[in-house]
């Protein structure tokens, strides 16, 4: 789990939660009628601008927010220059079982298409698409995300007209107009605590989630190249250096250079 964003929602509503209690009743804050204002009117806005299928995986999608993606860069390297290494000392036919024992779906594919003497420029396309349709499966989740937090707010709108409407209707109740001007701020309350604690964020965090991926995706295709051009371990895990923080540059460089490269055994 996503300590981060369990902990991030659970404060926001605990912090507004309190200072509503310090400051007045809490039952006063719940409205059905205006639940059903932002909550379905974004799910219905929702239902029209996607197609259903796209529209039915929200969950599916949201519940990557609160998912651990813990990135093992230092491991990936390790494997890579493994690998690089056979490549030096066996050629790229021994790739194919290198392939095979890899977990790395991308890793696998290049791996195949080098052992099977593909062109240099046929590799980096082949790769690249990878992370184009990644990039692109991604933004049509995460977009969906953006959107309900521009929807919430509107709707949270389209509520306090609702309830404007209302009150001026009865003006001549004084005893109902606050309860009608409750439900007409209330509405605004929900859309803006729903965009501004759940949706927004989550899009966001999905955006860098897929970024991430993009730059490990991007790490092993630089790998990948380097192996087909046979160039020498040590001189790969330099190249792959660029793509880390210093923090982990400083791990590579203890880890990796003070000690020969470990060559896996080849099937």
């Amino acid at each position: 789990m996503d300590l981060a964003t369990i902990i991030g929602i659970l404060s926001g509503l605990g912090l507004i939660a309190s200072s509503i209690l310090m400051n007045g009743d809490f039952g006063i804050f719940v409205s059905v009628p205006s639940m059903m204002i932002v909550g379905g009117g974004t799910i219905a806005a929702i239902l029209i601008a996607y197609p259903l299928k796209e529209a039915l995986g929200v969950m599916r999608i949201g519940m990557k927010v609160f998912m651990s993606t813990k990135q093992n860069y230092m491991g990936l390297i390790q494997e890579l220059a493994q690998i690089a290494s056979i490549a030096k000392q066996q050629g790229v036919l021994a790739l194919e079982a290198e392939a095979k024992k890899s977990k790395n779906p991308l890793i696998q594919q290049g791996l195949m298409m080098i052992s099977d003497g593909f062109p240099r420029t046929t590799v980096v396309k082949i790769l690249t698409s990878q992370i184009t349709t990644m990039q692109n499966r991604h933004r049509a989740g995460r977009e969906i995300f953006a959107e309900m937090g521009k929807y919430a707010p509107a709707f949270g709108m389209v509520g306090t007209l609702i309830g404007l409407v209302q009150m001026l209707a009865g003006l001549n109740d004084p005893s109902s107009i606050g309860p009608k001007m409750a439900v007409a701020l209330i509405t605004t309350f929900y859309g803006a605590l729903l965009a501004n604690l759940l949706f927004n964020p989550m899009a966001t965090k999905l955006k860098r989630r897929s970024e991430t991926e993009t730059l490990e995706m991007r790490l092993i295709i630089e790998a990948l190249l380097s192996i087909q051009d046979g160039e020498n371990p040590k001189i790969m895990v330099d190249k792959l250096k660029v793509f880390l923080d210093r923090q982990l540059k400083a791990m590579v460089e203890k880890k990796m250079f003070k000690s020969p490269v470990p060559a896996r055994k080849a099937a």
